[in-house]
């Protein structure tokens, strides 16, 4: 595993922010980024509440936000928020090799699906992701659990 670096750092910030403006626009704040070779490809937030899209998530988003791609080669997700199952099955489907996850103590998601489909996983414990989301959830509890699609 590689370490983190300050530019892994600086995507996460981008995710971060992402996910303030979701919170901001009445969202779940979930917010992701993508690089290539230290360029930002793209970024995004989570957006089921804004479009009335079950699976709009943050890094649902944040792909589809970097467009068709022939292939993930060589890119970094970086997301505040550890991934459901709906998006670690498209981070394993599309290939993306290297995920970085601001938190997991909110959502503890599916970080061993992705390590045992290959991809290599950073969980940086963020303290900001984690307020963010705790925030979130204290002040929205049933509009987390739809969106974690529990009772």
């Amino acid at each position: 595993m590689t370490p983190l670096t300050k530019e892994d750092l600086e995507f996460l910030s981008i995710a971060y922010e992402e996910a303030k403006k979701g919170y901001e626009e009445g969202g779940v704040p979930v917010g992701s980024s993508m690089s290539l070779n230290g360029k930002l490809v793209s970024q995004g937030h989570n957006k089921r509440v804004q479009e009335n899209n079950p699976i709009a998530h943050g890094e649902m988003d944040c792909i589809a936000q970097a467009g068709r791609k022939a292939n993930y080669k060589g890119v970094t997700l970086y997301t505040t928020l550890s991934p459901c199952m709906m998006c670690s099955g498209t981070i394993v489907q599309f290939g993306i090799k290297r995920v970085v996850i601001g938190e997991n103590k909110n959502f503890d998601g599916n970080i061993e699906f992705l390590r045992d489909n290959g991809v290599e996983v950073h969980l940086v414990g963020d303290k900001k992701c984690e307020d963010l989301m705790s925030q979130f959830i204290k002040e929205k509890p049933e509009l987390w659990y739809e969106d974690i699609s529990q009772d």
